[in-house]
């Protein structure tokens, strides 16, 4: 996807790099702080809104923690980054670029004050993403960062029902599973379930991990998105998965055993359980609730119906909390026409697009499948959530993606040492030509 913006030496070390130009150093190795730092970020973008708690936390207390998160990110990427090495790529050119018209559209203050907060977010997002950029290398070291950290996520989600199963499948939300120990709503814990099942399975067809390991994380991480409820992540990680499988066909006798056997299930399944799966599906919503998709369709209405100036249509109103007259947008592709206006809907295809491409244009591989995965997930996801326009996990799978398809970095030339000639005596030259 790009390559090294190159300062003056390798960070925390000695200058060990090939000065001449053209030539890329490559990192000795991805530091266990950058591991930290990727999990700040998830943290981040956890959100401070969702079900109530076994203990009450008050939101401004969440808030505190997750942009204290953020901001300890950022601080931590630093310290490992001190010369400002970066990986140039069109991921995170087209990433900053989108704080353009966030920035001309927050400054109206249509949203507030805290429009102007949410940009300096944002900004502080897409700077720890440009650090973290020096170890993109298009290795699978953020893959297993991104499975651990939302694997913990899920972890205190499990732990919630075991404590308090009334607080964690209340009433208020169908009786869907929500995080009973930190403010999670059914489709996020379905999102972060949905993710790492695909992932680990992609990294059981690469052998880059043991069938034990890998039960452990995808056998619990179903259970829980079943009780979600939640269509779209599941969806999307069954086709994410079909996708990013199929790119491996060709390549690998695994993927082709494994396609094969998910297809039989698939048919076994739907021949003898259409009826229970049906049931799971609609949640017992009516027909008509389910057509209008939950109600987003009438939100949907009323926000292309409203009337708005030049400015607006053009950079939107700021950024806000991805809702119009109360009730949340849920699509990403309104939320960013609303907020960031037509220019951020156009970088945020743009976006898609280039990373749909490189991966087409890569040639097959693990790293490869799971990127394409991600952004399959992404793209079915953002029809019915929102995310894509500003610190979310849906960029953070995006960036993973942009990390996978990166060129490895092309290995220092060091100079070769000159070898000093040993001076042979003159008359053992002597002896020789004797």
């Amino acid at each position: 996807m790009g390559g090294y913006l190159r300062h003056d030496g390798l960070p925390g070390g000695v200058d060990t790099a090939d000065t001449r130009p053209g030539v890329e150093p490559r990192p000795a190795g991805t530091p266990r702080i950058v591991g930290i730092v990727w999990g700040l970020l998830i943290l981040n973008t956890l959100g401070s809104a969702g079900a109530e708690t076994i203990i009450p936390l008050p939101r401004s207390l969440i808030q505190m923690v997750t942009m204290g998160a953020l901001v300890a990110a950022f601080a931590l990427a630093l310290t490992v980054n001190l010369r400002l090495r970066f990986r140039a790529s069109a991921f995170l050119f087209l990433l900053t670029l989108l704080l353009v018209p966030s920035l001309i559209s927050s400054a109206h203050l249509e949203s507030g004050f805290g429009a102007l907060f949410r940009c300096g977010r944002f900004a502080l997002f897409v700077g720890t993403l440009w650090l973290l950029s020096r170890w993109w290398d298009g290795g699978l070291t953020f893959v297993r960062h991104h499975i651990r950290m939302y694997f913990a996520v899920l972890g205190s989600v499990a732990v919630g029902a075991v404590i308090s199963p009334g607080a964690a499948l209340p009433e208020i939300y169908g009786g869907r599973l929500v995080g009973a120990l930190w403010p999670l709503t059914p489709p996020q814990i379905g999102q972060y379930a949905a993710v790492i099942i695909g992932l680990t399975v992609l990294l059981v067809l690469g052998r880059r991990t043991d069938r034990t390991s890998a039960a452990v994380v995808i056998v619990p991480s179903l259970v829980l998105l079943a009780l979600t409820h939640t269509r779209t992540a599941t969806l999307g990680m069954l086709i994410g998965l079909a996708v990013a499988i199929g790119s491996l066909i060709l390549t690998s006798a695994a993927a082709r055993r494994f396609f094969t056997w998910a297809v039989l299930c698939a048919v076994v399944a739907v021949a003898g359980f259409s009826s229970a799966m049906q049931a799971w599906y609609m949640r017992g919503q009516t027909q008509e609730y389910f057509s209008s998709l939950n109600g987003r369709a009438k939100v949907w209405d009323a926000l292309l119906a409203a009337p708005r100036t030049t400015s607006e249509q053009v950079f939107g109103v700021g950024l806000g909390d991805k809702s119009f007259g109360g009730l949340p947008i849920d699509n990403s592709w309104l939320a960013v026409y609303h907020e960031q206006g037509l220019t951020g809907a156009a970088i945020v295809v743009a976006i898609i697009v280039v990373l749909a491409g490189v991966a087409l244009l890569r040639p097959p591989s693990l790293s490869r499948a799971c990127a394409i995965f991600l952004i399959t997930y992404c793209a079915i996801a953002s029809y019915t959530e929102a995310g894509l326009g500003d610190a979310s996990p849906y960029l953070l799978h995006l960036a993973l993606a942009a990390s996978l398809l990166a060129a490895p970095a092309a290995a220092a030339h060091l100079p070769t040492p000159a070898v000093p000639r040993r001076r042979v005596p003159r008359w053992a030259r002597r002896s020789e030509v004797s």
